[in-house]
């Protein structure tokens, strides 16, 4: 669930393997280079192959005080460097945890210095990943990195110039929402999903409509919209609005209701937050690259990450008491149980194993010191009136 500027898009599905290029060659270069070579600080690449070959650079650094630092690129998926959170180097054992994509590399060094192998494991799988110590004559090039589109004018009043809305095809899973910047998809989206992009609402602040709605899916994929510049997440949400009301029909009108809600507030001992150094306008990412109830999320507010936990995680809306202005980076993991992420039609078997991650109640107050309380209170909500499925487009 996530809108993203294509880096997310594309790093989430990564997975990594061995060179194709000639191995024999490539091998006996870097032994002639590094054969007494023992530092981790180096540049090493490999492919791995899995749905296709994706070949991976990973540069690692040092800084005066001797910490390490690594870069992961994906070259064959843009190129953009991948930030890796942790990297440890000890008894020959790298490890690398590039949280933003979920990943989590464990390699052993060669005794000549030459190669790591170990295995990538983003998710449940995980892959063997065999890294070479490049050299000046083996060292694949990295392309450059798209250059940035200026942010849309932020009064600009956009509409996508084209939208072809189809029935999502019925052995389609899971679904989605995003697109790199001036393009824009859902994946597998009910009129409900749709309406809880657009309005930032929960499924449940939906009141009335014919049954359809929640069941029949669809895929929309969209033009360029007709003002130049990449749009805010508001702006990609009113474009959204526009379409529902011009191919779907819609017109409501809104009401308030009291109901079962959960309520997110800062916890005993304060926030424990990391601020986003990114631009606002660059949008935000929420997202579960290995399984669900490993969240990432980036550039994001307190009213977003609330936004989002009611829409993707939990059966009810989620009211932000928390205060916390400005917009965050970081991660929540946790053990979900059988009432959480209904939206992707999952049956979640809860992990009660003695090394399972805590609940997500629990979770939320120790990694990010927020707490979820669970109350009535009165939300607002939208009334459907009328609503009619797509014509042809």
């Amino acid at each position: 669930m996530r809108r993203d500027s294509g880096f997310v898009l594309s790093c989430s599905l990564l997975v990594l393997g061995a060179a194709n290029i000639s191995f024999t060659t490539m091998h006996a270069a870097t032994i002639q280079a590094a054969s007494t070579k023992s530092n981790i600080d180096d540049t090493w690449q490999g492919t791995l192959h899995a749905q296709r070959d994706l070949r991976t650079i990973v540069k690692i650094s040092r800084n005066a005080n001797g910490v390490l630092s690594a870069q992961f690129y994906s070259i064959d998926q843009g190129g953009r460097p991948i930030p890796v959170k942790t990297t440890t180097f000890a008894g020959g054992e790298l490890r690398l945890e590039v949280e933003v994509i979920g990943g989590v590399y464990v390699g052993k060094m060669s005794p000549d210095g030459t190669t790591i192998t170990g295995e990538w494991k983003q998710g449940d799988k995980p892959l063997p990943l065999t890294l070479v110590r490049a050299t000046t004559e083996t060292a694949w090039v990295i392309p450059e990195p798209p250059k940035p589109i200026p942010a849309m004018a932020a009064d600009a009043d956009p509409n996508w110039e084209v939208a072809t809305i189809k029935p999502a095809p019925l052995d389609e899973k899971g679904k989605g929402f995003g697109g790199p910047p001036r393009h824009f998809q859902t994946r597998n989206t009910t009129l409900n999903d749709l309406m809880m992009f657009a309005y930032q609402v929960n499924t449940k602040q939906l009141i009335g409509g014919p049954a359809w709605i929640e069941t029949d899916k669809f895929d929309i994929t969209t033009g360029e919209p007709d003002v130049s510049g990449s749009p805010s997440d508001e702006q990609v949400r009113s474009m959204m609005r526009k379409l529902l009301a011009q191919r779907f029909g819609l017109k409501f009108h809104k009401d308030k209701k009291e109901m079962s809600a959960y309520v997110l507030s800062v916890a005993k001992g304060g926030p424990k937050l990391t601020k986003s150094t990114a631009n606002p306008h660059d949008g935000s990412a929420f997202y579960f690259p290995g399984k669900l109830g490993h969240l990432v999320f980036r550039n994001i507010s307190m009213d977003g990450f609330s936004t989002w936990m009611e829409n993707g995680v939990f059966d009810r809306p989620v009211v932000n008491r928390t205060g916390i202005e400005g917009y965050y980076d970081g991660a929540l993991n946790w053990t979900p149980d059988e009432t959480q992420f209904q939206i992707f039609e999952m049956k979640i078997v809860p992990d009660d194993s003695v090394d399972a991650l805590p609940p997500v109640f629990t979770a939320i107050q120790q990694q990010m010191g927020l707490k979820l309380d669970a109350e009535k209170t009165g939300v607002d909500v939208i009334v459907i009136d009328h609503i009619e499925k797509p014509g042809d487009n």
